[in-house]
């Protein structure tokens, strides 16, 4: 098992648009390809060439809070994702240490990911190159598929962490 790096961050939005206009004319990142994902948002990559997309920008849908408005301030920071290897390992020492998590395989490419909370609430994303990866792709049923927007962080979960 060895985590890689940080993959993306992933940011809600009320204003795609002028998140958009930040990244890439402010800060001088480029937009690239993003999967259809049934919602709208941007992928933002460093402005090398084969640059990996390091933001993730959603509006709309899973983006917004119960008035209907995505949150503000370090609350609109959704997930952090990890660029990683070893998919089972991960799966089997999150089962082991008892935590909830989720799977997931984006559309449209080979990336396998898990889902899973620190224990102060934080959404953790590990992504895997899934053609490097062995064994079975991720469990795409309902109950054990990610869907974005959902949290399933129980709080209760984690003493027993601090255990392992």
């Amino acid at each position: 098992m060895i985590i890689h790096g940080l993959f993306h961050i992933a940011i809600k939005t009320n204003d795609l648009a002028a998140t958009r206009a930040f990244y890439c004319d402010a800060l001088g990142l480029k937009e690239v390809f993003r999967p259809d994902f049934g919602f709208p948002g941007a992928w933002i990559a460093c402005p090398l060439p084969g640059g990996q997309a390091i933001i993730h920008v959603y509006a709309g849908g899973p983006a917004l809070g119960s008035d209907g408005r995505a949150p503000v301030g370090s609350a609109a920071i959704d997930h952090v994702s990890l660029s990683c290897s070893g998919y089972h390992q991960f799966r089997a020492r999150f089962i082991a240490l008892g935590l909830d998590y989720r799977e997931f395989l984006v559309p449209g490419t080979t990336l396998w990911q898990l889902f899973v909370y620190d224990p102060s609430g934080v959404q953790l994303e590990l992504t895997f190159e899934g053609s490097a990866e062995s064994g079975a792709p991720p469990d795409m049923s309902p109950g054990r598929a990610y869907v974005a927007g959902s949290s399933f962080f129980d709080p209760a979960s984690y003493p027993r962490l601090a255990r392992a």
